[in-house]
């Protein structure tokens, strides 16, 4: 699988297989995403990945605390302007019409949401801590790195999603995982074999063409 392969094949996994990943796999695609771009070398990362008890213990954890709250960086900004309040709101009818959800059905999309807060059924959910010091250059950074490791997990078969909903839950997740205060989780990717037979994992977001966001001068 080659670099293009693997961006066309990455999507978001939203129900996943119950089969285990070994850690040596896990620790695999770590080591070949650690080599993603990183400014001055900061590489400003850290993983805590948890499966089995651990995996149970914060999938309770979020349980008890949920709704959970948004803190100063919340996922989306408020009152989102277009093209992008069009394109999270296209995402999200498509979705819920592969899973057969229609809109008044509130209940079962908020059930379908929560999903997230038990990694979609994946065995390994990682979390993505960052010092809270850091500035908007390392968190594009640590971005890359989350990239890296998708495009390495999927070429060895194994599906993702990148969780910013967990941010909902960084309070009790510092707590949970002792972080000291100069660290925050930014969010938590759920890793594992993805389920081929739920309509969802057929779901792939439109994207705007190179002409709608790109301007080209001097060719």
């Amino acid at each position: 699988m080659n670099v293009t392969e693997a961006l066309n094949a990455r999507i978001s996994i939203r129900a996943f297989k119950p089969d285990p990943l070994p850690e040596m796999l896990v620790r695999e695609i770590l080591d070949v995403a650690r080599y993603a771009p990183s400014g001055g070398n900061l590489q400003p990362w850290k993983v805590i990945a948890v499966s089995g008890a651990e995996r149970d213990a914060v999938v309770a954890l979020a349980k008890a605390n949920l709704p959970g709250t948004e803190d100063d960086r919340p996922v989306y900004p408020a009152n989102l302007w277009e093209p992008y309040r069009s394109r999270r709101y296209k995402l999200g009818e498509d979705m819920y019409a592969l899973l057969g959800i229609p809109r008044e059905d509130k209940s079962a999309r908020l059930m379908h949401l929560m999903q997230n807060f038990e990694f979609f059924g994946a065995p390994v959910g990682l979390f993505f801590v960052i010092e809270k010091a850091m500035g908007h250059g390392q968190w594009a950074h640590m971005g890359m790195f989350m990239q890296s490791v998708a495009l390495a997990a999927i070429e060895r078969g194994v599906g993702s999603c990148m969780q910013e909903a967990w941010a909902r839950m960084r309070i009790p997740l510092a707590a949970h995982f002792a972080l000291p205060e100069t660290e925050m989780i930014y969010c938590g990717m759920a890793l594992g074999y993805a389920d081929e037979t739920k309509p969802v994992n057929a779901l792939r977001s439109d994207r705007a063409g190179v002409e709608d966001f790109t301007t080209f001068k001097g060719f």
